[in-house]
């Protein structure tokens, strides 16, 4: 059954409905109840912006080594493949909540415009939204800074090797 078909079958519905989405008062406040959310998302695709450039050049690297490697590995390839492994698992990790992230702000969205216009309330499934949102946004974040740390350590550990060797 389409939306039309809804409305055909019953025209007090598609009155009360119009009388419903017909103040502009109501829309201008569910437009700006919408904006923190939309400016979370816009700050959700900043981080994920840096985060899928991070995963790119990791799995590019990865490609990199792999081709280079193909007959004989040093156990040092072999220890940074296995690290840059664990930063792409990372950073795929919190890339995928944070889309997770995104996805539920949208849902709030559009849940914030739909409860001006319905009668049931349905402040807490908006709530339990937020709450979803919120929790796979610190999970991604969590993931991205545990693939930094990863990062950092390898740099660490590489550049230590590095400036021995220059000592000897």
């Amino acid at each position: 059954m389409t939306l039309l078909d809804l409305l055909a079958s019953a025209p007090n519905l598609a009155t009360d409905l119009l009388e419903r989405t017909s103040s502009t008062l109501r829309v201008q406040e569910m437009v700006r109840l919408s904006l923190a959310p939309a400016f979370l998302l816009a700050a959700i695709g900043a981080v994920m912006n840096v985060m899928m450039s991070r995963l790119i050049w990791v799995a590019e690297r990865i490609e990199r080594l792999e081709m280079r490697m193909e007959e004989d590995r040093s156990p040092r390839e072999i220890t940074e493949l296995q690290r840059l492994c664990r930063r792409r698992r990372l950073a795929q990790r919190a890339v995928m909540f944070s889309t997770a992230a995104a996805l539920t702000i949208c849902v709030v969205v559009a849940l914030l415009f739909i409860s001006a216009f319905i009668t049931p309330k349905i402040g807490s499934l908006i709530a339990l939204a937020w709450i979803a949102t919120m929790g796979f946004l610190i999970t991604g974040l969590v993931h991205f800074a545990m693939e930094t740390i990863v990062a950092a350590s390898g740099q660490r550990i590489f550049f230590g090797k590095n400036a021995n060797k220059e000592d000897d």
